[in-house]
């Protein structure tokens, strides 16, 4: 892991259709989701932090503004042999860091139940009760910067 590099890119970057590849095998693979799923509507509008290596998206969180102080964290995606060993909290770490410099104040996001430990380890705190969003229980989480 530590040869990976972590750059902001856009759907046009040559690293998008790998953090699409990514984000789909993670996230709606394992629900039975179609590919064409992984898309938002506001893509372009929304922040893409990926960490690559060879070419090859290792990770990816995205951020989506919704006012001049903050938004919505969303689509955090590790390759799964990476999991587990401190790519997903750099990941959100350095998204955070980019986000003060931008004069974000406020993050917050849907987390998927089991992932609610590790958001509240990075200092997300759960509001609200537990919903269902993509066929799975998740809980709404924010954090200051």
């Amino acid at each position: 892991m530590t040869d990976l590099r972590f750059d902001f890119i856009d759907p046009r970057h040559p690293l998008y259709e790998g953090e699409l590849e990514l984000r789909f095998r993670v996230l709606r693979e394992p629900l039975g989701h179609a590919r064409e799923d992984v898309k938002f509507p506001f893509e372009d509008a929304s922040l893409h932090l990926v960490a690559h290596a060879d070419g090859v998206v290792q990770g990816c969180v995205l951020f989506h503004p919704e006012d001049a102080h903050g938004g919505r964290l969303f689509q955090m995606a590790v390759r799964p042999s990476l999991q587990g060993q401190g790519l997903g909290a750099k990941l959100v770490r350095r998204l955070e860091e980019a986000l003060r410099g931008r004069g974000f104040r406020h993050v917050h996001l849907h987390a998927r139940a089991p992932v609610v430990p590790f958001y509240e380890r990075l200092g997300y705190a759960p509001y609200g009760e537990l919903y269902e969003e993509v066929g799975i229980p998740h809980r709404n989480m924010r954090r200051d910067l």
